[in-house]
C-alpha cells in the first residue's frame, strides 16, 4: 500500500468532520483543528495553512504520539502539541475537536458560565464545562494546562481562545461542541429575557447518573 493511502478511510472521516465544522459556522477558514487517535502510537490531525471548508483526506496529517510528523509534505497544526499532550495523559480520549464558535468562545472572554442546566440534552451531552486559564496558543504551557483539565472534563472553555471537546469518537466530540454552542445561545436568551428556569438539582443529578 502506498504511504499516501495509509489510514485513508479514517483521514476521510477527519476531513469530513472538519468540513462539517466549517459548514455549521463553528470555525473559520483558518481556525480550529481536529484529531483522531488511530493506534496506541499514531494520531491523525488536520494541518495548518489549509482551507477548512474544502479540506480533503490527503490534507489530513499523520503524527506519532511522540510528535514525529509522518507526513512531511504537510505542515503540522500549531496545536499538535496540545492534542498530543491530551492523548498521552488521557488514554480514554480517542478524538479531539478544537474550534472557535462565536457564542461559546465569547463566554471564554467574558469569563461567564455557559449554563448547560437549561435543557436535559445540554447537560447529558456536555456535562458541566470546565474553564481553562489563559495560555498563548501553540505553546507548551497551553498544552500542559489543557491536558490537565481534560482529565476532569470533556468540554473545556479556553480563556480568551475557544472551545475544546474530547470523546471516544469524532461524532461524540463534534456533538459536544455543537450542543455547547447552542447552550451558549440559550444562556444569553434566558439571561436577557430574565425568564430562566433551569433543571433543579435532583434532575441534574439524575441526568449525570444516567448519561454521564
Amino acid at each position: 500500500m502506498k504511504k499516501d493511502h495509509i489510514y485513508k478511510e479514517q483521514r476521510k472521516e477527519v476531513a469530513r468532520f472538519m468540513r462539517r465544522l466549517y459548514r455549521q459556522g463553528l470555525t473559520t477558514t483558518s481556525g480550529g483543528n481536529i484529531s483522531l487517535k488511530v493506534s496506541e502510537d499514531t494520531i491523525l490531525i488536520t494541518p495548518s495553512a489549509t482551507d477548512k471548508g474544502r479540506m480533503n483526506w490527503k490534507e489530513v496529517g499523520i503524527m506519532s504520539i511522540l510528535g514525529e510528523n509522518l507526513t512531511s509534505d504537510l505542515k503540522p497544526s500549531i496545536e499538535s502539541g496540545l492534542h498530543l499532550s491530551i492523548y498521552r495523559k488521557n488514554s480514554e480520549v480517542l478524538a479531539i475537536v478544537h474550534a472557535h464558535p462565536v457564542f461559546a468562545s465569547s463566554f471564554t472572554a467574558m469569563k461567564w458560565t455557559i449554563n448547560t442546566g437549561l435543557t436535559a440534552e445540554a447537560r447529558a451531552i456536555c456535562g458541566e464545562p470546565v474553564f481553562v486559564p489563559y495560555a498563548l496558543m501553540g505553546t507548551a504551557e497551553l498544552a500542559e494546562v489543557t491536558a490537565e483539565n481534560a482529565a476532569e472534563a470533556d468540554v473545556l472553555l479556553l480563556e480568551n481562545h475557544g472551545i475544546l471537546t474530547t470523546g471516544k469518537t469524532l461524532l461524540s466530540a463534534f456533538d459536544k461542541i455543537e450542543v455547547l454552542e447552542n447552550a451558549a445561545k440559550m444562556t444569553l436568551i434566558a439571561d436577557i429575557t430574565g425568564r430562566k428556569k433551569g433543571l433543579n438539582q435532583f434532575r441534574l443529578r439524575e441526568i449525570e447518573r444516567l448519561f454521564r
